[in-house]
């Protein structure tokens, strides 16, 4: 189905992952861009073209970038902690014309980090990506499952399969969503005038509660929480800055 929506709608003639890694839901991951897009326009009237954007965890699938570039003419850097999955990247981008030149694809060393050793001094981002991993470990990702398909077709299930797959990295961290958003806001401080916006969404929206107490304490300028519906799904992702409203209306000149 991926294969088919990425050659329909974003012109892409080569699309695959290698087996159980995370399949996309390309949906949802194009409202994500879209409303990026939106924010752009708005916060950064002088940068009309020329947009970089830096995705923390590309993935095997590169689903961001394809969707940037095909449907915005963005640039991307792709950071990744997983050599196979940027392999699988990699050769996507090379086998798309549309892609080659528009997609540099970084690893991250340090499974530590998230910022440091991929954002370099000289770098300049206008917007950041992310789709952080979601669980805390392996066994929280399939109480979730069981609960979904319990709650889908009132049925125990003693083997949940997630519905999009996917290696550990993609799926789950220590402390789980909170804790990598959380180090996600303490490193962007070291790179507050490397980034125009970063942004990241938050699947749980409880934990958006302590994520807002973080940003409160430190020196941003501005955040904006942003609510997208598919379906009966809504998700949300969260943009903040460090640059004054003069910064941000001149950026890019």
């Amino acid at each position: 189905m991926n294969q088919a929506l990425l050659k329909h709608f974003y012109g892409i003639e080569y699309w695959d992952i290698p087996a159980d890694f995370l399949t996309p839901p390309i949906p949802g991951r194009a409202d994500y861009v879209h409303y990026l897009a939106d924010l752009i326009e708005r916060e950064l009237p002088a940068k009309n073209s020329n947009i970089r954007c830096l995705d923390i965890g590309v993935g095997a699938n590169c689903i961001y970038p394809i969707i940037g570039v095909t449907a915005y003419h963005w640039a991307f850097v792709g950071a990744e902690i997983e050599s196979k999955a940027l392999e699988a990247a990699q050769k996507i981008v090379d086998a798309n014309e549309i892609l080659r030149g528009n997609i540099e694809l970084r690893l991250q060393t340090n499974v530590k980090s998230i910022f440091k050793g991929i954002i370099a001094p000289q770098d300049r981002f206008d917007v950041t990506i992310c789709n952080p991993p979601f669980h805390a470990s392996k066994e929280d990702a399939e109480m979730g499952t069981k609960r979904k398909i319990k709650n889908l077709t009132h049925q125990k299930s003693s083997k949940p399969i997630l519905n999009f797959g996917g290696q550990s990295n993609e799926l789950w961290c220590d402390g789980g969503e909170a804790s990598f958003i959380h180090q996600m806001l303490q490193e962007s401080v070291l790179f507050s005038n490397n980034c125009a916006w970063f942004s990241t969404l938050v699947s749980k929206k409880e934990n958006l509660r302590g994520i807002l107490k973080s940003l409160q304490k430190m020196p941003v300028t501005k955040y904006q929480i942003v609510e997208m519906q598919q379906g009966n799904k809504t998700s949300r992702f969260i943009a903040w800055s460090f640059l004054s409203d003069t910064e941000l209306k001149t950026w890019g000149k």
